[in-house]
């Protein structure tokens, strides 16, 4: 069984030079930068990172550079299933099972067409997990090109398989997450939530931890979050609201918005993406700043020393 560390497990955003070429020292940067705001995990080649935009050989080389640069500090995993039937799609996740992550992810959308029954997406797993050897798969409700989210029963199957220890869930309605953690609950299968507004309700009710694009903005914050709503409720209430308004900060002209906010905390990286390049005027801008400037006067003991950089 693979180790899946209750907790905050990032979806990385991929940085890339000016010219769209991947920059992997920024990479190096953003793995670091992650880890030390208290990361039990990390989640390469997600929709965050553009994933769609990289080339095949891309994918596998970004996640076994996610892999050597955490060294062991923490477990990666990375999207596996792109387009293609299940037995291109099962040599893929053999590929990506090579290079050292913990898992690799079956994106829920790419497995059957939106039309397409759970029947159909149930074969179509279990060919993908015939053929595809004893590598630990995960799964993400990725929302592109269409967002297919599991059914309580379909989860359960595919806990039961034994081969599925990690879900990114995408539902954001506390009634679906409340079914599908009693579904999977005493098996090996843990649910990482990708809501921030729901966040603390869903760990009161037995989510693992948070995989959601707010990590991106303030890790730290979501990290002693995950690890300290039990011991610190009132506190954790408090930060809760806070990262529930934020959020409607955090959406706007991602990925580049998550760019620029990482460098303005010290990750020099660049805002480029492939996913297009918005224009920042000095709202935006003003807006990550205050945001910045409110979370560590706000926040200075949850962020710890990101609070000083």
């Amino acid at each position: 069984m693979p180790d899946i560390p209750e907790g905050l497990w990032p979806v990385m955003l991929t940085p890339f030079r000016d010219d769209g070429s991947l920059d992997w020292e920024g990479v190096d940067k953003l793995v670091d930068w992650y880890i030390a705001a208290g990361a039990a995990g990390l989640f390469a080649v997600a929709l965050s990172g553009e994933m769609y935009e990289l080339e095949p050989w891309e994918r596998l080389a970004l996640a076994e550079r996610v892999v050597r640069r955490a060294d062991g500090r923490v477990p990666v995993v990375a999207s596996g299933t792109f387009a293609g039937e299940p037995q291109e799609q099962a040599r893929f996740v053999s590929s990506m099972g090579s290079t050292g992550v913990a898992a690799v992810v079956v994106l829920t959308c790419q497995v059957a067409a939106e039309p397409e029954s759970d029947d159909t997406w149930r074969a179509n797993v279990q060919r993908l997990l015939d053929r595809s050897g004893d590598v630990p798969l995960g799964l993400y409700e990725c929302p592109v090109p269409y967002k297919r989210l599991l059914s309580p029963e379909l989860l359960r199957w595919c806990a039961d398989s034994g081969r599925f220890f990690f879900l990114k869930d995408t539902s954001c309605h506390m009634a679906d997450l409340q079914a599908k953690l009693a579904a999977v609950r005493g098996t090996g299968l843990r649910l990482f939530n990708a809501s921030t507004p729901t966040l603390l309700a869903s760990l009161q009710a037995g989510a693992a931890g948070f995989s959601g694009i707010g990590a991106n903005f303030h890790p730290a914050l979501y990290a002693w979050l995950c690890a300290n709503w039990r011991a610190q409720p009132e506190r954790a209430m408090h930060l809760q609201r806070f990262l529930s308004i934020a959020d409607r900060v955090v959406g706007h002209k991602y990925q580049a918005s998550a760019k620029r906010f990482a460098a303005m905390q010290g990750v020099s990286i660049a805002p480029y993406c492939r996913v297009g390049n918005p224009e920042f005027d000095d709202e935006d801008l003003f807006t990550l700043q205050h945001l910045l400037e409110y979370e560590r006067e706000a926040f200075p003991d949850e962020l710890g020393p990101a609070a000083e950089a």
